[in-house]
């Protein structure tokens, strides 16, 4: 199980990361002939490109980037949440709310993975297609069932993990991934370099 975790951790990340750079790039070449066409000597030759599926083209990764980015939110722990409240309570009913808010937290999006189940496979009974791109629409709206799903996974792998261990993931600002820092010698007083 490990293994599969690990794999479905960094397929996530990956996923992620390559819809955020290809819409990024998609935008900055449209901007980039967009404005290029405006240039006398340009016109000619930018004037036969077009790019008019581009603006449909990122919204459509950015979506799919929303949903597979909120499950990794769950497993990261990057979700903001107000534990005002749930602080104040007691250690054993904090862990009770807590569980609860998780498990609500996977019914929520189980149903909506199996409602955009139902209609994906719905939409895969007809023809229609995007408008510019001209996609099949069930493929677009595929990331409703996959991205509620793999985040109802991951509420049920931290209500799991936090009834265990009691431990609820936690996201660290002042972490940069590839740098590691050494705790043991502490802050340096001014000065003193």
């Amino acid at each position: 199980m490990g293994v599969f975790l690990r794999i479905l951790d960094r397929l996530e990340e990956i996923l992620i990361a390559t819809l955020m750079a290809c819409a990024t790039l998609v935008i900055f070449v449209a901007v980039l002939h967009r404005y290029g066409s405006g240039v006398s000597f340009l016109y000619p030759y930018l004037h036969q490109i077009h790019l008019s599926w581009a603006q449909e083209l990122c919204i459509y990764m950015f979506v799919w980037m929303a949903k597979f980015g909120a499950a990794y939110g769950v497993r990261t722990g990057i979700h903001v949440g107000v534990d005002v409240l749930v602080l104040q309570l007691p250690p054993k009913w904090r862990k009770v709310t807590i569980s609860f808010g998780l498990l609500c937290g996977a019914l929520f999006t189980g149903i909506i993975g199996t409602m955009g189940a139902k209609f994906v496979l719905g939409l895969m009974d007809t023809d229609q297609t995007s408008p510019d791109l001209e996609l099949p629409s069930w493929i677009v709206y595929l990331c409703i069932p996959l991205g509620s799903y793999l985040m109802c996974f991951r509420f049920l792998q931290v209500a799991w993990s936090y009834w265990r261990t009691g431990d609820l993931p936690h996201h660290d600002h002042s972490h940069v991934e590839g740098i590691e820092v050494d705790t043991a010698i502490g802050p340096t007083p001014e000065g003193s370099r």
